[in-house]
């Protein structure tokens, strides 16, 4: 039983120092989700949909990096995105879980850590399938927990396995079912269908590491509540994070791609 949705019950966008959380997660991600884009071949002319667009790093490298013709920024809080608005970017508040949810068709629909706080997830990669124009990709990117079992238990996996735990009873963030992105990709139509994961270093100081460190600070209670950490030992994890001893995996980006075939000539 889930206690709200991501940004109500935890990652509330109002709170102070969210924006700057974001931030360093993109810092950490943004360069292969670029490197990727632009290997598909996103460029002039492209109409785009960044979906969960958070504070637009994305959309604005869409338009700046890869000179796309328009990105449409879709967000359920679009606070960040408004206070950073640039030529060409179009923000929109709205739920893309809504049954009247029908922003058109994108030759480019992108979105980056979204779909694992959602339920309902196999329909939402349908949905967003159709929202590909002819000739168009879908790129979705969600993490993927690398701290299973045999990892050795170091003050980093026992925070993770809380937080994922955690985040589950409490807003139904579920990673466990990432990996199967490509085979829900192909089932929604899609072809050329590929997928790679991208495992940012954890290093004192790091983008990444400030990103976890924030990220538990802000989900703590939730943490608390599976019994597997105390207040003691996510402060234990925390300087762990930002210590030589660190050694660990952080978990990764697993990005997948399918094209709609395109219209065939009458």
């Amino acid at each position: 039983m889930t206690g709200g949705r991501y940004g109500e019950a935890v990652f509330r966008p109002e709170q102070e120092g969210e924006g700057e959380r974001i931030d360093f997660g993109a810092l950490a991600y943004d360069g292969v989700t670029m490197a990727r884009l632009h290997a598909l071949g996103v460029g002039p002319g492209w109409r785009c949909l960044d979906l969960g667009a958070g504070t637009g790093t994305v959309s604005r490298r869409l338009l700046d990096e890869a000179g796309v013709a328009e990105v449409l920024a879709v967000d359920r809080d679009v606070r960040f995105l408004a206070a950073r608005a640039v030529p060409g970017l179009e923000v929109r508040e709205a739920d893309l879980t809504a049954p009247d949810f029908a922003p058109g068709r994108f030759r480019l629909v992108h979105a980056r850590f979204v779909l694992m706080h959602l339920p309902e997830r196999e329909r939402l990669v349908r949905a967003l399938a159709e929202l590909v124009e002819p000739g168009g990709v879908l790129v979705l990117g969600d993490a993927v927990d690398l701290t299973g079992d045999r990892v050795p238990g170091t003050p980093y996996s026992r925070a993770m396995r809380a937080m994922w735990q955690g985040l589950r009873a409490t807003i139904g963030t579920d990673v466990s079912w990432v990996p199967s992105y490509p085979q829900l990709l192909r089932g929604a139509g899609l072809v050329r269908v590929g997928a790679e994961i991208h495992v940012p270093p954890l290093l004192p100081g790091s983008p990444i590491s400030r990103f976890w460190a924030d990220t538990w600070e802000r989900s703590r209670a939730a943490m608390l509540a599976t019994g597997l950490v105390d207040d003691a030992a996510v402060d234990e994890a925390i300087r762990y994070l930002d210590s030589e001893d660190c050694a660990a995996l952080a978990a990764g980006l697993l990005t997948a791609w399918g094209h709609r075939p395109a219209a065939r000539p009458e």
